[in-house]
């Protein structure tokens, strides 16, 4: 290690090409900003280090400018702290790009290997500053390391079967962020990331947890009536987690059904529970969900909501509409290019130059893959905003009226620069959170759409629309509407990535996501590869200690798809423990791989039926109720 008195000097002698691009940035800023208020711009005179080592040959390679006066050899090396507190290691997304932040320290097995300075020359010739850029290893301890770190590799194939994907610096990095910050949590309804603590989200949004007690009431419209044979696994292994007014919707099936709620204390008389008598009388509120159709081919974490309503619609017995929001996804992504406009000559001379008939396709597709989630067709309307958009406008219009540019933008953070269809998009989510929207629909001779209830299952995401469309709701419907005009909601957690990290699965990286139109070998390699593991290094440690259920994505993602909660709790058990049949990632990586080439098989095989002609069946504005 060579040891100059100042920067100035080190550069004098070796140049520039000792300092990373951090570095020289910092250096030409401060000297700028020195130059700037009128002192003498100069580098820092207190001593630097600069990092070098020798091969075999004799070789002298220029590593850089170093932050301290201490170097450590790799073959003394005892180990490495992950440092994890405030403006340390850190994970932070955006809409473009997710950056990683690791800060460590190494820590010698001997200060006695700590590597001294020495005085450095004076000029730089003979040194080979190329080839420290190489990826080449150019070190005998950095050759030990490398083949101490195959060795783990080879081991932890004992455990996995695969080469597994697990945290080589443990948890550091471990996904659903254990070394991010909390306040690096974002949920909006243009991004998820960061370290995603519910409890704090129901906090923060205002809304209210699902009880157990909640859940019993549920069960006792529902199960109890003989519509289904048991609660959702969505709720039972609370995936579906929070909500607005769902007690207000128990009432109204209460009504409906002339039945009392449950006793919160004991069980639920049985009498009266097996009643299976059907009302005459639609039912009290419809459903409400969406799509944005940004993509042809949809993922697994878009399932689980159609997965869920389709449920819900069979055991509420109750009409859907379903938003396809082709007009928000060209707001938001839409291009124009002036080379794609029509012109005099070409075969279709009135083309425009952007791509909204691009995202008005995508809802055909999208609506097949929808429709293959088993929902009832005399009950379900499909949507498209470019198409159905008329019927809404009236109340898009007193949406409008009602809401300021103030409170979107405080709401969803636009400014100057949104273009004003962002501003003016969310009334048009919020427009079918009213049964008035659809007067043919849900209207007719045998209900009054206006009084309609409306419950929105969604991802908590989606919370912010719709709290401010409950904050305007009175002014939309009649005084005697059963839930003053506030659509109900019921949120669910977000279905993770295969990498594991934090946020929630994007179509954007199709090795984080299983998509409905994967092969089986696609499917098994794509779990096999990039599922993030929570099991251990290698086998020994992996039986002492067992695998972190939370962070590991082939677990999580059985606790969504596979029916058996006794099979999953056994799964659970022992992988946890490191006993057992599914005591290895290798095993339970397998079992989801089941699970899933079945799960998507049977999708595919119900899409063939769904042509385009059946497509316009379902979106043919036609009574529901």
């Amino acid at each position: 290690m060579y040891q100059y008195t100042s920067e100035e000097a080190a550069l004098h002698a070796l140049g520039d090409k000792i300092m990373d691009g951090g570095q020289i940035n910092s250096r030409e800023k401060r000297l700028k900003k020195e130059k700037k208020d009128g002192n003498n711009a100069q580098s820092s005179t207190e001593p630097v280090y600069v990092g070098h080592m020798l091969n075999g040959g004799g070789t002298t390679y220029v590593l850089g400018l170093l932050h301290g006066d201490q170097l450590v050899e790799l073959t003394s090396l005892s180990s490495i702290q992950i440092l994890r507190g405030k403006n340390e290691s850190s994970i932070v997304c955006n809409k473009k790009k997710c950056e990683v932040t690791v800060k460590f320290c190494v820590i010698p097995a001997s200060e006695e290997r700590l590597v001294a300075g020495m005085p450095g020359p004076e000029d730089a010739s003979g040194i080979d500053f190329g080839a420290c850029s190489g990826n080449t290893i150019r070190d005998g301890g950095g050759f030990e390391y490398k083949l101490h770190m195959e060795q783990l590799a080879m081991e932890a194939l004992t455990v996995n079967d695969v080469a597994p994907t697990t945290a080589p610096i443990n948890d550091a990095i471990a996904a659903n962020g254990s070394t991010a910050n909390d306040d690096e949590m974002v949920v909006t309804a243009f991004e998820v990331s960061g370290n995603i603590d519910y409890s704090k989200l129901i906090d923060k949004f205002g809304s209210k947890p699902l009880t157990p007690y909640l859940l019993k009431r549920l069960e006792n419209v529902t199960v109890k009536r003989g519509t289904v044979d048991r609660l959702h696994r969505f709720l039972r292994r609370e995936i579906f987690f929070s909500h607005r007014d769902i007690e207000k919707i128990c009432e109204l099936l209460e009504d409906w059904y002339g039945i009392s709620p449950p006793p919160e204390d004991g069980d639920m008389d049985e009498t009266s529970a097996n009643c299976a008598n059907v009302p005459t009388t639609p039912c009290p509120f419809y459903l409400y969900t969406g799509r944005g159709p940004s993509s042809s081919a949809m993922h697994l974490g878009h399932l689980v909501p159609f997965l869920f309503t389709a449920w819900l619609q069979k055991a509420f017995r109750c009409p859907l509409v379903i938003q396809m929001t082709d007009d928000e996804k060209f707001l938001f992504k839409g291009e124009y290019s002036s080379e794609n406009a029509g012109d005099k000559g070409d075969a279709d001379p009135h083309r425009t130059g952007d791509n909204l008939n691009h995202f008005a396709s995508l809802t055909i597709e999208n609506a097949k893959d929808i429709i293959a989630c088993d929902f009832i067709k005399d009950k379900t309307f499909i949507f498209s905003d470019l198409d159905y958009v008329g019927r809404m406008y009236p109340n898009i219009v007193r949406i409008w009226k009602a809401v300021t540019v103030n409170q979107v933008n405080g709401v969803f953070g636009f400014d100057a620069s949104s273009n004003i269809g962002k501003v003016a998009f969310p009334a048009i989510q919020a427009a079918p959170s009213f049964g008035s929207s659809f007067p043919n629909v849900l209207g007719g001779a045998n209900g009054n759409a206006s009084t309609l209830g409306c419950l929105i299952p969604c991802a908590i995401d989606q919370d912010p629309y719709f709290r401010l469309t409950r904050d305007i709701a009175h002014k939309l419907v009649p005084r005697h509407h059963p839930l003053q005009g506030k659509p109900a909601l019921i949120h669910s957690k977000f279905f993770p990535p295969l990498q594991g990290a934090q946020g929630k699965m994007s179509s954007s990286d199709t090795n984080s996501a299983i998509f409905l139109t994967d092969t089986p070998e696609e499917i098994e390699k794509k779990i096999k590869v990039h599922a993030f593991s929570g099991g251990q290094e290698t086998k020994k440690l992996q039986e002492e200690l067992g695998a972190n259920l939370e962070v590991d994505v082939s677990y999580q993602w059985l606790r969504f798809f596979l029916e058996d909660d006794d099979e999953l709790s056994r799964i659970g058990e022992e992988y946890g423990n490191g006993k057992g049949e599914y005591w290895s990632t290798g095993k339970v990586k397998a079992k989801l791989v089941d699970v899933l080439k079945e799960l998507v098989a049977d999708h595919q095989e119900r899409r063939n039926y769904v042509t385009e002609e059946v497509v316009k069946e379902w979106m043919s504005e036609r009574c529901i109720l």
